[in-house]
């Protein structure tokens, strides 16, 4: 059973839930718009992106779309698995690699067992739909890794219109879920975690639910909210900012998986969050940390470049830059979560996967591990920016191939692949 302590924390947030007009429960009741399966193969194996990561231009402005990807790595016979074993990411390896505990040579995920310590007060996590297993996922992902054990104390799920939501019927949203709460509790295992889950993947939905997170978030003593899910940009995003200004919260968001810009990962109040791609030797070494090729990113169309900007400005030029920060997003590098609701008919149990909707979450745990707690996103993104190319705070992307705002690949310094780089340690955060 999760957890749902509802009635007791969406109070503190009544007032958010008045934003938009009630939704009739017969609308509510529709089940996701569903398109089918992208199936890529590449030499290291077999990417599938899930219909819930498809998009379409009419959904620009109305409906999001989750930001993660399945691997099936080469000659494996299942894309799901029993057991959790092999080169690709887990808590100790992405905690190592990110600076998170103490270096080790190689941050080898097939024999390093050091998880991370640390976080604190709350994250909260906004998703579309509703996963009745991810509070016993999470559980078995904690043990398997030795993490803090997951209990209604340091976990919660919130219905965003105080009617639990129905499921997306392939499964897409789910595993979208349990990738951000995997995440979270694996890079700050001392945070306690709040999934709100919006009703639908409409705009509207998941942004009552973003007011509601950043009330929740606030009233617990500051925090980090994470949006893994994205849409293509919109004239009037603009009017939208007020939703990403709560103070004492930091709000982050996915980049998208693929060449350009989403919403809200552009808005100037929203740490957007692109992709790497870890690359490691034969026996699992980590060896280098590229730009991955399909990261989203550029020059907004219509946010215009903020203050906190200005050191790149000959960059960006006029318009907001993305991604500020990058972690590892490459499916073909993914990590390791656990799943139980059926995706497409098949329960994957351990899978690989990537997405910027791993890198999200990730960094906003990684950003509460440091313990700031800026007072809003805009403090937060400055603080990035004025440790932008010191090494011992990020790890500059200079190689890898990118197709963001007119770039092929990352360069020295920042660049629409990557921004200021990958994540080292807790400083400059």
């Amino acid at each position: 059973m999760k957890s749902i302590a509802f009635a007791k924390v969406f109070s503190r947030a009544a007032l958010a839930a008045t934003v938009f007009a009630a939704v009739p429960t017969m609308l509510r009741a529709q089940p996701a718009v569903s398109y089918p399966e992208k199936v890529t193969v590449v030499p290291e194996g077999t990417i599938i992106t899930p219909g819930s990561s498809q998009f379409r231009p009419e959904d620009a402005g109305v409906r999001a779309h989750t930001n993660v990807e399945l691997f099936q790595p080469k000659d494996h016979p299942h894309l799901y698995n029993s057991t959790p074993t092999g080169k690709f990411e887990n808590p100790a390896s992405l905690a190592c690699v990110y600076g998170v505990t103490k270096k080790v040579t190689g941050c080898n995920p097939e024999t390093l067992t050091t998880v991370a310590t640390g976080g604190s007060r709350v994250i909260a996590i906004v998703d579309a739909f509703d996963d009745p297993n991810v509070m016993s996922d999470l559980s078995v992902y904690s043990a398997q890794y030795g993490l803090p054990a997951v209990t209604g104390a340091n976990f919660q799920v919130v219905y965003a219109t105080g009617t639990q939501p129905i499921q997306d019927s392939t499964g897409g949203w789910e595993l979208e879920e349990s990738l951000d709460v995997d995440m979270v509790h694996a890079l700050a295992p001392n945070a306690s975690i709040i999934l709100v889950e919006a009703a639908t993947n409409k705009n509207k939905d998941l942004l009552q639910a973003d007011r509601i997170a950043a009330n929740l978030v606030s009233a617990a003593g500051g925090g980090e909210v994470s949006n893994s899910w994205g849409g293509s940009e919109f004239a009037k995003e603009g009017n939208l900012e007020g939703f990403f200004t709560q103070p004492g919260v930091v709000f982050f968001a996915s980049a998208g998986d693929s060449p350009g810009t989403e919403f809200p990962s552009v808005m100037s109040h929203v740490v957007g969050v692109g992709g790497t791609y870890i690359e490691r030797t034969e026996t699992g070494d980590y060896s280098s940390e590229v730009s991955w090729s399909d990261t989203g990113g550029g020059p907004s169309k219509y946010v215009p470049v903020p203050t906190y900007q200005t050191a790149v400005a000959s960059i960006v030029g006029s318009q907001r830059g993305v991604p500020d920060v990058s972690l590892d997003a490459s499916p073909a590098s993914g990590a390791w979560l656990y799943d139980t609701i059926a995706y497409h008919d098949r329960v994957l149990d351990w899978a690989v996967v990537g997405g910027t909707s791993l890198a999200s979450p990730a960094t906003a745990a990684i950003v509460n591990n440091a313990g700031h707690f800026n007072k809003l996103s805009t403090y937060e993104l400055a603080t990035i920016y004025a440790h932008y190319g010191k090494k011992k705070d990020f790890r500059d992307i200079t190689a890898g191939v990118c197709h963001n705002g007119g770039e092929t690949t990352a360069v020295k310094g920042w660049d629409f692949c990557t921004g200021v780089g990958a994540s080292i340690g807790t400083g400059g955060k």
